[in-house]
Order: structure tokens, then C-alpha cells, then sequence
């Protein structure tokens, strides 16, 4: 019987979860990148974290981070280069929470959210 697989811990789902080319005349088919995927491009690509400190966020090993990162890097090519349609849905994940000790490190997009909030409630009192 195989382990079962640890959830990864995301901090939130994209804003759009499809993306692809513009003339949709040719469909020949769509690449499925999971939310974990996503989440370890946004956080070492569009965050600047390393391998390491993506890992930590993500409560998995960095050796974990390695393989679903170059996954992910992958088929975002493919879709690229083959003009694939990119869909990000499924994996083996769990958003972070408000309760959760990471959700303080203040580089959470959630937490971000949340703060820029706050700080314009204050702002119109």
C-alpha cells in the first residue's frame, strides 16, 4: 500500500485558473498544472523565494518543492511553445489560515489582503 500524500500547504487559489492562446482554433488539448504547481511558481518566480524557504511555506521537503517546480515549469513550456491551453484545478493541497503560525510572516497574499483592508477601514475613520 502506497503513503499517502501530504497536503501542501497553499496560500490562496489564482485569480484566473485557465489561460491559453488567443485564437482558440486549434484545441488540441489542455495541460492540467495542480494548485500546489502553481503555488511553487508563484512563490520562487513572482516571490523570489528559494527552493528552501518555498518548501518551508509549503510544509513539504525541498526535494518535493524540486520536483513539483520543474513540473510545473514544464508544462507552463508546453503551453507555450505548443500553444496548449493551461489549467490550474486539483492537487493535494489545503490553504493556509488565518490561526496558522505562517499566516503571520506578513508575505502571505491573504495577509496582504487582509492588511490593506484594515489600513483603509482605519484611514475613512
Amino acid at each position: 500500500m502506497p503513503r499517502p500524500r501530504k497536503w501542501r500547504r497553499v496560500c490562496c487559489l489564482p485569480g484566473s485558473n485557465m489561460f491559453g492562446p488567443l485564437n482558440v482554433s486549434n484545441l488540441d488539448g489542455e495541460i492540467i498544472m495542480t494548485v500546489e504547481e502553481y503555488e511553487a511558481i508563484r512563490l520562487i518566480d513572482l516571490e523570489g523565494l528559494t527552493q528552501e524557504e518555498c518548501a518551508e511555506r509549503m510544509s513539504v521537503a525541498r526535494t518535493t518543492v524540486q520536483r513539483i517546480y520543474n513540473d510545473a515549469r514544464k508544462k507552463l513550456a508546453e503551453a507555450l511553445v505548443n500553444g496548449k491551453i493551461l489549467k490550474i484545478q486539483g492537487g493535494d493541497y489545503k490553504l493556509c489560515e488565518e490561526g496558522e503560525p505562517m499566516y503571520g510572516c506578513g508575505r502571505c497574499v491573504r495577509h496582504r489582503m487582509r492588511q490593506g483592508h484594515l489600513e483603509n477601514e482605519s484611514k475613512s475613520r
